[in-house]
């Protein structure tokens, strides 16, 4: 699920060298010859393959009023739609062993594009209750649902031993994270809070999750979420960065700042994560990648671009980061997906 609403823009292409000053600022020495990989309009959520040679990503592109799924060959800049082209997409995913891939649709439900919430009641999310995960090959082929359930099923990755998909959904009438086999099969509940516990990736063990969540201070903070609920909306301007075993033990807070603190992601060591917050900015719209340790200690600032930069995605060989940013816009609240070298 994306974090922030964009307006669609198209653009002309424009390629930039590695290392340019417009993708780059001084202070970001965790990332040199950052490379822009997408030019115009709504991209966001790249993920590698295992082979770190591809990237899965969500785009609004093609005339199209809501995002379908793409990969993108990183060496050549090649994209090609692989979603069948019907419903909203959400959530892809490459298994890094298998090579397959999964996302969440909501053609079954309706082949249109889902109405995007009202914001009358404020800055809310749509947790789309027609959302399903399928699996595909890796061209989009032989597409079949993992999960056939009332209610919102998404927010899906693969562990990186390609065994287990982490999702959220309301199956139980709440927004809890679940683990299942790569086949859809043993669905385990993982988390049992009340609140939105959502937005998962796996440790390189592939024995933790690392996810986002909502703490609620006030009986009025849990009520105003269970009513919005009932309505398939989620208020997310408090989230907080968690982690919990794939078994739901030993679950722990690692920021506890009152932000919209969201994708976060293991860095290679298994010690540390990288995640997208609000955290710097009074005006709570700018957005950065900041790195933590697990222990919630150590919190450093990655990216320092105006606006927004998040969804950080490692390598599996630990050298690159991808990241979706709206820096070196053509238009206002473009997003583009970008990749570059990591400096620990």
């Amino acid at each position: 699920m994306r974090f922030t609403a964009f307006i669609f823009a198209c653009c002309t292409a424009v390629v930039l060298q590695a290392g340019s000053p417009s993708l780059e600022t001084p202070e970001e020495k965790h990332l040199q010859n950052i490379r822009q990989l997408t030019f115009g309009g709504e991209n966001a959520e790249a993920y590698f393959s295992g082979d770190d040679r591809k990237l899965i990503f969500q785009s609004t592109r093609d005339g199209r009023t809501c995002d379908q799924i793409y990969v993108l060959e990183i060496a050549s800049g090649e994209i090609s739609l692989i979603s069948n082209g019907r419903g909203r997409t959400t959530c892809s995913f490459f298994n890094p062993i298998k090579g397959n891939i999964i996302y969440s649709s909501t053609f079954l439900a309706d082949t249109l594009c889902p109405s995007p919430p009202s914001m009358a009641q404020g800055y809310v999310w749509a947790i789309y209750p027609g959302f399903d995960i399928f699996g595909a090959q890796s061209d989009g082929s032989n597409l079949a649902p993992l999960t056939n359930v009332n209610g919102y099923d998404a927010e899906a990755v693969i562990s990186p031993d390609g065994e287990k998909i982490a999702f959220t959904s309301t199956r139980d009438g709440d927004l809890e994270i679940y683990v299942m086999n790569d086949d859809g099969s043993d669905v385990v509940r993982v988390t049992q809070h009340p609140g939105y516990d959502g937005g998962a990736f796996f440790s390189p063990d592939s024995k933790q999750l690392v996810f986002r969540a909502q703490v609620f201070k006030t009986d009025e903070e849990l009520a105003d979420y269970r009513k919005l609920l009932e309505q398939n909306l989620v208020r997310p301007s408090s989230l907080e960065i968690f982690t919990i075993n794939i078994d739901g033990s030993e679950r722990a807070q690692l920021t506890n700042n009152g932000a919209a603190n969201f994708a976060p992601f293991f860095h290679p060591s298994g010690q540390k994560i990288v995640f997208s917050s609000n955290l710097g900015d009074a005006g709570k719209r700018e957005f950065e990648i900041y790195m933590i340790n697990i222990d919630g200690s150590g919190l450093e600032l990655i990216t320092f671009s105006p606006e927004f930069d998040g969804f950080p995605m490692f390598s599996y060989d630990g050298k690159k980061l991808v990241f979706a940013s709206n820096r070196n816009n053509k238009s206002p609240h473009e997003t583009n997906i970008f990749i570059a070298d990591w400096i620990d």
